[in-house]
């Protein structure tokens, strides 16, 4: 009988406080919730979820962030090539929407970085990495100092033919990078799963969309 008063109080109180409204309502932040007892206990009222805490990031999370960072960094050096050199008109489009959905991602990359109290490694404007820091040369994906000597000479659909298919090698890296970390020792951390998940269809969906152009422009001139 003791147990069924009682449990019938802490319903009352679940009731009275879900009905609260107004001033009430807005000092409640939380909505009451019953938690089960243990067998014979009652059960307990919980003005608030337990906390779940987040997995600690790791050496292969932070290098990870880093390169991206630097890896993002040369394809903005690509994209900003276009709008001089481009004979088209979806290209130039095509390569200003890469650039602002890549610069959004070096700042989310580099807030995750700074959340952490970890050092933020700005881009370097020449090389496109971080001098001193970051091994560009190690990268899946990235274009040589050649390579990308002979965009900048090109133009016309020399130009976007060639930008095209640097790009799409360059995500291809991007995506290995990413196939890495999870096959690594990656802590799960939920908002860099959550910025690695759109990183990868991000590059995914521009691959497709670099397929197509290239389809368009038919097969190169051997001449």
């Amino acid at each position: 009988m003791r147990r069924s008063t009682a449990a019938a109080a802490v319903l009352a109180a679940v009731i009275v406080l879900g009905g609260c409204s107004g001033e009430e309502e807005q000092a409640m932040p939380d909505t009451p919730i019953l938690q089960a007892g243990a067998p014979g206990e009652d059960p307990v009222l919980l003005t608030e979820m337990p906390s779940i805490a987040e997995p600690e990031i790791t050496t292969d999370d932070v290098d990870f962030v880093r390169h991206m960072i630097a890896h993002h960094g040369q394809a903005l050096q690509m994209t900003a090539l276009v709008p001089d050199r481009s004979s088209r008109e979806d290209v130039p489009l095509f390569a200003e929407r890469l650039h602002l959905s890549q610069e959004d991602e070096i700042r989310l990359m580099e807030e995750w970085l700074d959340e952490h109290r970890l050092e933020v490694l700005r881009l370097d404007e020449k090389s496109g990495g971080h001098a001193g820091h970051v091994d560009m040369a190690t990268m899946p994906g990235v274009i040589t100092e050649e390579q990308l000597a002979a965009l900048e000479a090109a133009s016309g659909e020399e130009f976007d033919r060639m930008f095209l298919e640097l790009m799409y090698a360059h995500h291809e890296g991007a995506l290995t990078m990413v196939e890495e970390l999870w096959a690594g020792d990656f802590s799960g951390e939920v908002r860099l799963n959550n910025l690695i998940r759109e990183i990868d269809s991000d590059q995914r969906i521009e691959m497709d969309r670099i397929n197509q152009m290239l389809a368009s422009m038919g097969p190169a001139d051997q001449g």
